[in-house]
């Protein structure tokens, strides 16, 4: 639970934390552990938009094709009126322009980066992750087409390589007591 007398700087108090990604970077894992920290609830997009739906990330994947799929994610996200929330968001949530200008109103965005070979051992072929992948490219190819995007979108940038959650969740606490730059 958060430490009342631990003061975070770099958030707003009725603001937000958005936590961007590729599959496998513990975005979900790490927002539900800061948002406890914080006191704050926690918001996972892939969750709103499977309740929005009333089915799996995947089955809504493979049911709208991956054009449709990633336009109603910029919807559901572009339209967020949440407080006090921390915001794990779907690797694909960055393809959406309208949905990262909201995220960024919120409050900040910190991108969990983690290297090729984690992200291939962690998600492996994907299965019914729901990964909105287009047609022909690999998983490597993905990859590399959105790392300067999330790279582009963050305030702050987290290396995720290792599964140490608490340790990954210590170094996040640190850069949100700091002071922000002028």
């Amino acid at each position: 639970m958060h430490d009342p007398g631990q003061t975070f700087p770099r958030l707003q108090e009725t603001g937000c934390l958005s936590l961007i990604g590729m599959a496998g970077a513990g975005k979900s894992t790490l927002g539900r552990l800061l948002a406890e920290k914080l006191g704050w609830a926690h918001l996972d997009t892939d969750r709103l938009i499977e309740a929005y739906y009333g089915l799996p990330l995947q089955g809504l994947l493979d049911g709208l094709g991956r054009s449709a799929f990633m336009q109603a994610e910029e919807t559901l996200v572009s339209m967020l009126g949440v407080r006090r929330a921390v915001i794990s968001t779907g690797g694909s949530v960055i393809y959406g322009p309208a949905a990262v200008q909201r995220l960024k109103l919120l409050g900040p965005m910190v991108f969990l980066e983690i290297s090729l070979p984690t992200f291939l051992a962690r998600v492996g072929d994907a299965g019914d992750r729901g990964l909105a992948i287009a047609p022909g490219l690999s998983h490597a190819d993905l990859f590399r087409e959105r790392q300067p995007l999330y790279q582009a979108s963050a305030d702050f940038t987290l290396n995720t390589d290792t599964s140490d959650s608490l340790a990954n969740l210590t170094r996040l606490l640190a850069w949100l007591a700091q002071e922000p730059e002028a």
